[in-house]
């Protein structure tokens, strides 16, 4: 029986979180200095410098691949605790609820979205799911966000696109505090403490986070957010050698406590569990650079990260649960930056990946799997004119367990004048199987007794199962196991964007991504108690496209609106050309009399809506001292169950109600560095039990913040 949190265990949390509190309190111990709530000195948007696209400096307006930037400004204002909570109010992206947090990109799931912190992967992802509720934003910088298949330059995983989070590297002698307070118990401490001693550079961040959750079942025990207890620190040193030469060196930790009740039903059993989670992770970044001149540039990056996570539960069927998982990713990098002339630069690199598993997922948890990746790649930015810039790069991926990856990437952008440009994007983006899909052998006794087992696994164990007589069913798809191949996805992106005043932007983006042998899960094979067995094999062919429009503008000079808008198109290719050919897939109208489906009736690929889109509306005097922030998030309805059992998703079937989301915030800048904020969060209080779980009602915080830096002799 597993035990339930300590009283010393809940006592520490608490204490740590309280002596943040109290620190706000303390009055500086250096000659304090001014400090506005933000920035008064904004550049226009175009004039930020991102790093993600290219791998290198590029000022945004010179980009020539669909890039967003979340400013820190913008974190702030939304009163942000997670990376969810901002993701989620931004154009194009939805947050998925299954096995923890994801995003879902293009109409693209979030296995196909690659995670960075610092410009390293992050590990540890379930069924494919990396948990962005993992993520503090407390130290974040800004947020940049590459749509499109970026594996030209990042590998296997960018097939959707990558989200780059770029934590603070101030090393001015600084410190920032804050505390938030909220619904359901919700408490939210940083910290964040830099100094600069001669040549060496010092930033250090921590932050706690704990909630006792919440429940959108009413009169039940059973809660939709389980209490948790995430704390995460974080160190960053920079030392300069001498005008040329510097050496970094970032070290970050997290931890996670998640206390489990939870009611998993399958085949029509229903089994309670009650126990606990606990997941960490810590990610070590030495680097070296070294300028040889104005125009060459080199970068030595080592990566090592783990991740280690274990659930135990007891459950009401009288089985114990216990669950291992721990992940090491460990990576040599460099990457040389060559300015040939004004108009010619090259980036190039290469990389050596080890990895190792060890999971009770995968035989036991002292068998570990390995794997090891080599690769290179290559990229040239030429300006043949001043108007037009064109990209061109690859990288070619050796991987032990699949055959190899080519991923070219093609790009131009043309400016007609400083107030219109256009741009389009070629890519060739892929996903290598994991370790999940090729070596799983998991059952799972507390929902039912299903089994999941990888390609390079399935038919030896079902075979052994058959001849012990415990296989009742072989499906059809049980003999399309085969190596697993990577999925591979051509995507297509081309927009404008134009200013025809200072204060208003517009960008329009039309995408298309082709993704084929898409990796799914299927169920392969029955047993006599009717438990289930699942596998995985590449079965689709598919398609998502759409187009993304946004809108930026400044008016009676203290008034900011954003507005943002994605039409999502998707289709299963081998279903949508069945349809067109007629009589092969039928449904029922409202009398129940059998039809045909129609083109018109397909909806696609399940769990995407057609139409999303946002409103934020930002009020800010000339003082700049005060804000208020209404930010409005849409999503129309999205298919979620195969209802008239047809093996298609139309509009017969089952969907999820579309949901008009309101989030408001306020704050304002005291005397001295303090600030103070609030907010409420889902106004509308809406909330679906089913569909989404990880959606809480309305909820109210308050936030106060400390900022004081010593002044410069």
């Amino acid at each position: 029986m597993v035990q339930p949190l300590s009283k010393k265990y809940n006592t520490m949390h608490r204490l740590l979180q309280i002596l943040l509190i109290c620190f706000l309190s303390f009055p500086a111990m250096a000659q304090v200095q001014k400090s506005r709530l933000y920035d008064s000195t904004e550049r226009h948007l175009l004039d930020e410098v991102v790093v993600t696209a290219t791998r290198n400096e590029r000022k945004l307006s010179n980009v020539a691949v669909p890039v967003s930037i979340i400013s820190q400004k913008t974190i702030q204002r939304a009163g942000s605790l997670r990376l969810r909570d901002i993701l989620q109010e931004q154009t194009g992206l939805f947050m998925t609820s299954g096995f923890g947090t994801g995003v879902q990109m293009q109409g693209l799931n979030p296995d196909y979205t690659l995670i960075l912190v610092d410009g390293e992967p992050l590990v540890g992802r379930t069924a494919g799911v990396l948990d962005l509720n993992r993520i503090t934003v407390g130290n974040i910088k800004k947020i940049e966000i590459v749509k499109g298949p970026s594996s030209s330059l990042y590998g296997s995983e960018a097939l959707a696109g990558v989200i780059n989070i770029i934590t603070d590297k101030n090393y001015e002698n600084k410190i920032t505090a804050g505390s938030r307070y909220g619904t359901y118990n919700t408490l939210d401490a940083n910290i964040n403490a830099s100094a600069r001693v001669g040549k060496l550079g010092i930033n250090t961040f921590f932050n706690s986070y704990s909630t006792d959750g919440y429940s959108i079942r009413p009169y039940s025990v059973e809660r939709a957010k389980l209490p948790v207890w995430r704390m995460t620190p974080q160190v960053k040193l920079n030392y300069t050698i001498d005008d040329n030469t510097s050496v970094q060196l970032s070290v970050r930790y997290n931890y996670e406590h998640i206390k489990n009740e939870l009611a998993v039903t399958n085949n029509g059993l229903i089994v309670y569990s009650k126990g606990r989670e606990i997941n960490k992770d810590i990610n070590v970044i030495p680097s070296i650079t070294h300028q040889f001149s104005n125009k060459l540039k080199t970068t030595l990056r080592l990566y090592g990260t783990i991740f280690e996570g274990s659930q135990q539960l007891a459950t009401s069927s009288g089985q114990g649960y216990d669950d291992y998982f721990r992940q090491q990713f460990y990576r040599a990098e460099n990457q040389t930056d060559f300015n040939l002339r004004n108009n010619l630069s090259f980036v190039a690199g290469i990389g050596y990946i080890r990895e190792f598993v060890n999971s009770s997922r995968y035989d036991t948890k002292d068998s570990r799997k390995e794997n090891e990746v080599k690769y290179g790649f290559f990229q040239t930015e030429w300006k043949p004119w001043k108007p037009l810039t064109l990209i061109a790069g690859f990288r070619y991926d050796d991987n032990k367990l699949y055959a190899s990856a080519f991923s070219p990437k093609v790009a131009a952008q043309y400016k007609v004048s400083d107030k219109l440009r256009f741009q389009a994007s070629y890519g060739k983006g892929f996903k290598a199987p994991d370790f999940r899909q090729l070596y799983l052998n998991f059952t799972n006794t507390a929902a039912g007794g299903y089994s999941v087992y990888g390609t390079l696994e399935a038919q030896r164990v079902i075979d052994i199962q058959q001849q012990s007589g415990l296989i009742k069913e072989l499906s059809a798809d049980y003999y399309k196991l085969q190596t697993l191949r990577p999925e591979f996805s051509n995507g297509f992106n081309a927009g404008v964007t134009y200013l025809p005043i200072p204060t208003l932007q517009w960008q329009l983006n039309f995408f298309r991504n082709d993704i084929t042998d898409l990796i799914e899960s299927r169920q392969v094979a029955t047993r006599f108690d009717n438990s289930q067995i699942f596998s995985y094999i590449n079965v689709k062919n598919a398609y998502t496209k759409g187009l993304e429009t946004s809108i930026q503008y400044k008016f009676l000079n203290h008034f900011q609106a954003d507005a943002g808008y994605q039409l999502l198109l998707t289709a299963d290719k081998d279903e949508e050309a069945l349809i067109k050919q007629g009589n092969h897939y039928f449904t029922r109208d409202e009398n129940g009399y059998s039809i045909e489906v129609k083109r018109s009736d397909y909806i696609g690929l399940p769990n995407r809506s057609r139409h999303m889109g946002n409103l934020k509306l930002q009020y800010e005097p000339t003082s700049k001292k005060w804000y208020v922030s209404v930010r409005n998030i849409y999503r129309s309805k999205w298919a979620v169950y195969d209802k008239d059992g047809n093996g298609i998703y139309n509009k017969q079937d089952e969907f999820a109600k579309g949901f008009l989301m309101v989030n408001l915030s306020a704050g304002y800048e005291i005397l001295n560095g303090w600030r103070i904020a609030a907010g409420i969060d889902n106004l509308t209080n809406y909330s679906d039990v089913l569909n989404l779980p990880n959606m809480p009602g309305r909820s109210y915080y308050t936030m106060l913040a400390y900022t004081f830096s010593k002044s410069k002799k």
